[in-house]
């Protein structure tokens, strides 16, 4: 059981990898003439894809073209860089909470 939760959460990690990289290439073109926003549907990529298989990129949908044919809104980009960090951050602390409890059981089985 404990190996399941632990491959979910190394699935998570690298889907906030994906989508982090993903939303710095969308930062990093916001100026780009025909640039068109990336990015992943979290959720389901979560729910349908085994571990190990890249998340397909899309375009979402309903973002304003620019008249350079760009459509990167920096405000949406920011939001997705503050969700994804507080994700990991979850993630992290549930991780560091389960090592804990692994050590602290060690340590009171050599007692």
């Amino acid at each position: 059981m404990l190996d399941r939760i632990a491959a979910k959460q190394e699935h998570y990690l690298d889907l906030l990898s994906a989508r982090q990289k993903l939303v710095a290439s969308n930062l990093a073109n916001a100026e780009t003439p025909g640039y068109v926003t990336k990015d992943i549907d979290f959720q389901r990529e979560f729910l349908t894809l085994a571990k190990g298989q890249a998340a397909t990129v899309q375009e979402p949908e309903g973002l304003e073209f620019r008249n350079d044919g760009n459509n990167v809104s920096m405000e949406r980009e920011t939001r997705l860089l503050a969700e994804n960090a507080l994700r990991f951050q979850l993630v992290s602390m549930m991780v560091k909470g389960k090592f804990r409890a692994v050590r602290s059981a060690l340590q009171e089985g050599r007692g």
